[in-house]
């Protein structure tokens, strides 16, 4: 979200090029004098008006309560830090709320603040307020190296919080919306940083959760704070054109209900212009200046029954002509947040584009206060929590989203998630069984298989829409009917998922699977180290046994032990001795690094095939063991081979013959009895590197290349670099499926007349 970080000569162009002298938060909205507090009574009063049976007592005790917990307290503003709770409880009454919510609204800062306890506030008003206050309760000492990581974490317990209790995000909107209000008394740093904060987060949050009146506010408080002059001009260039429009809107209202009566309809229309965050946003997202928008207006027809819906959209479609790609059925299909809404677009009066919303009086409650419009203090229907688990699409959305995001790997990543869900619009998709799938904009296949279902996911292989064949990566369209193939043979993604998936849901379960199956090859690995090591000793190895010694190695499962001996970070050794404490290991001679890897290969030869036990499989670069070839030559089957464990990254296998390993001769215990395991029915390429020196003469580079690709080889990299006026080496990292391979692809390089000489390059 970069609205505000947009040039001036930028921001002059998307609005029209008028330009405006730069104007500061301050200067534009000056410091508002204070207000009187609310009362006690004035408070009672407020939640009477809508709950006639109201808790008075209650309400008072926190009333006075909160009043004598902040004390002498006082905000940026210089105001009592006592006007902050009374105005979010003011907020949370406008959205008829039950006793317990206002209640916890005028004490939600007493636990961080003041010296109030949890048990106190338990104790005094009982435990279900209590826990309202310590969900809206910062966390403290968090030991964290970055802000972000400290705002993640906050917002992780804020959001598990909600999971719970729906009212703390009630709570906390309305907090963060008294604070946006009065932004202007906090220093110029923290200023941007909250503004930014509310629109990343909160914001989005508002309006995944319905609450739409909410939201805009909230977005046009931080749009006026991150751009000042951006909110500038579009706030002149809307009272400018609401000058010139004045009678407009009445002319327009006046008619829609004029024909909605003659048709027998009574409905309520009325009609309200965008706010400039809104507009400022179509601006950017189309790339098209003021005058170019024409739906600066909307105007919504409210009536009594679904069915008059349906009848009002066909007088309006009959009445003036429709723009096309504009109608949107958001009744028989709903968004996310509950919103339910007919959208439509007509050439109204004056040649105008008139943009409608036809909607029941329920939903636009919920429309314009999304869960809150359940009414919270109605008795005897269980725990607002409760009833909204059954009522309410959105809360059963961030009840999944916070199940979600609360597996992220760091909080970071818990950050990033939580932004992604929030700040996306949404496209519906069908899977072929007719099930609906909700997605945000711009997703795709990968996108929608984890969305039906993680294992879907993790074996997803291909696709159709439509019933057309298509890539995973396919952007999705509303409507779409998507089937997804699957594999069993997949049982993990590709890693490269992760940066074409849009959703958090799809890039936390890539992560996770994709960490599982790399932890599993070295699970795998360590094993193999730990069998091999416990044959060659001649003791047992039970998991029971090994179980046991858990405690010993600091580990809290055999899965754990074995991933870190496959990793290099715990010794074969080390798990015999926890095992066997009197195991003692055997005293490796230290030979130069030819005769040590001529003993140790000769205990894998056929002569020996009671120690073929110890010997671990080489299967190639794709197989279930985390296995790297030698980084400058590698090795192909033929080869006699040693492995090489590299604490964290698995093994290296290198060719008997290369230099490199004089660098691991000091280091017996790093070296692994390794043989080829080839499967002849499925070929795979193992790497090389070959140096030809060839004559610089032209067309000589095209005769080697074809050699190498007559003779099925597949050329992965190739390095020129002239030694001589007359020739030039080729530096050739070949893939080829054998020793016997790779030298006749050398012996046919020879026989040209261009190539001076070849070898291969043992690295």
């Amino acid at each position: 979200m970069a609205y505000w970080r947009r040039s001036s000569r930028q921001m002059q162009a998307a609005t029209g090029g008028v330009a405006v002298a730069p104007t500061s938060p301050v200067a534009e909205k000056p410091k508002s004098p204070r207000s009187r507090m609310m009362r006690q009574y004035d408070l009672v009063e407020r939640v009477r008006s809508y709950n006639p049976d109201t808790n008075e007592d209650l309400l008072n005790r926190a009333y006075v309560y909160a009043m004598k917990a902040h004390g002498t307290q006082t905000r940026a503003s210089g105001d009592p830090y006592f006007s902050h709770p009374l105005e979010v409880a003011a907020i949370l009454t406008n959205l008829k709320l039950d006793d317990a919510t206002i209640v916890a609204a005028l004490l939600h800062d007493t636990i961080e603040d003041t010296e109030a306890t949890r048990a106190e506030i338990d104790n005094i008003f009982g435990h279900e307020i209590g826990a309202l206050v310590e969900g809206l309760t910062k966390l403290k000492r968090l030991e964290l190296v970055s802000r972000e990581a400290k705002q993640a974490e906050n917002l992780r317990k804020l959001l598990l919080a909600i999971a719970d209790d729906v009212r703390v995000l009630l709570i906390k909107l309305a907090d963060r919306l008294h604070n946006m209000r009065t932004l202007e008394f906090v220093p110029h740093a923290s200023r941007r940083r909250i503004a930014e904060e509310t629109l990343d987060i909160y914001a989005p949050l508002a309006g995944r959760m319905g609450m739409h009146e909410m939201r805009e506010e909230l977005e046009d408080l931080s749009f006026h704070v991150l751009d000042p002059e951006a909110y500038a001009v579009v706030k002149q260039r809307l009272d400018a054109l609401a000058d010139r429009n004045r009678n407009l809107i009445g002319e327009i209202e006046s008619q829609l209900s004029k024909n909605l009566q003659k048709n027998g309809i009574i409905a309520r229309v009325y009609g309200r212009r965008k706010q400039p965050f809104s507009i400022w946003t179509k601006m950017e997202r189309k790339s098209v200046g003021f005058e170019q928008l024409s739906d600066i207006y909307g105007f919504r027809i409210i009536l009594s029954e679904v069915e008059d819906c349906y009848a009002a959209l066909g007088v309006v479609h009959t009445t003036w002509p429709v723009v096309p790609g504009r109608f949107k059925d958001y009744i028989s299909t709903p968004k996310q947040n509950d919103y339910r809404s007919l959208h439509t677009t007509v050439i109204g009066p004056g040649n105008q584009r008139v943009e409608l919303q036809i909607r029941t009086e329920e939903m636009n409650q919920i429309a314009e206060f999304g869960i809150a419009a359940h009414a919270f203090y109605k008795e005897g229907a269980g725990s607002p929590t409760e009833r909204l688990k059954h009522e309410s699409n959105a809360f059963a959305w961030l009840r999944h989203t916070v199940g979600i995001l609360s597996e992220s790997a760091n909080p970071e990543e818990f950050l990033e998630h939580t932004k992604l869900e929030l700040f996306h619009d949404q496209v519906f998709c069908f899977t072929p069984k007719g099930k609906l799938i909700a997605l945000p904009r711009q997703a795709n296949v990968i996108d929608f298989a984890y969305a039906v279902h993680t294992d879907v996911g993790n074996s997803a292989v291909g696709c159709k829409i439509n019933g057309k064949f298509a890539p995973l990566s396919s952007e999705l369209q509303n409507g779409d009917e998507v089937e997804v193939l699957t594999s069993k043979a997949q049982s993990a993604p590709p890693s490269a998922w992760e940066s074409l998936a849009i959703t958090g849901k799809a890039r936390a379960a890539i992560r996770r699977a994709t960490r599982t199956a790399v932890r599993d090859q070295y699970a795998g690995l360590g094993r193999r180290i730990v069998d091999r090591l416990f044959a060659r000793a001649k003791i047992e190895y039970a998991d029971d046994k090994l179980t046991g010694a858990l405690p010993r190695l600091a580990r809290t499962s055999i899965e754990d032990v074995m991933a870190s001996v496959g990793r290099g970070e715990l010794k074969a050794s080390d798990v015999a001795r926890a095992m066997y404490p009197d195991y003692k290991e055997e005293r490796l001679v230290k030979y130069g690094a030819k005769k040590s890897l001529a003993v140790k290969l000769k205990l894998k030869s056929e002569s020996h095939p009671a120690r073929s036990t110890s010997v671990i499989p080489v299967r190639g670069i794709n197989s279930d063991l985390p296995v790297k070839f030698a980084p400058n030559g590698g090795a192909v089957p033929g080869d006699r081979i040693v492995g090489i464990v590299t604490p964290g990254e698995g093994i290296t296998i290198y060719p008997i013959q290369s230099p490199a390993l004089k660098d691991f001769e000091e280091e017996p215990e790093r070296w692994l009895d390794v043989r080829w395991d080839i499967d002849e029915t499925m070929p795979q390429r193992f790497p090389a590197r070959i140096l030809v020196h060839n004559v610089n003469e032209p067309g000589s580079l095209a005769q080697v290349a074809t050699v190498i690709a007559e003779h099925d080889g597949n050329i992965d990299n190739i390095s020129m670099s002239r030694r001589s006026p007359d020739f030039t080496e080729l530096t050739i990292d070949l893939e080829v499926y054998d020793l016997k391979h790779l030298s006749a692809i050398i012996a046919q390089l020879r026989a040209k007349a261009v190539v001076a000489k070849v070898e291969r390059v043992n690295g």
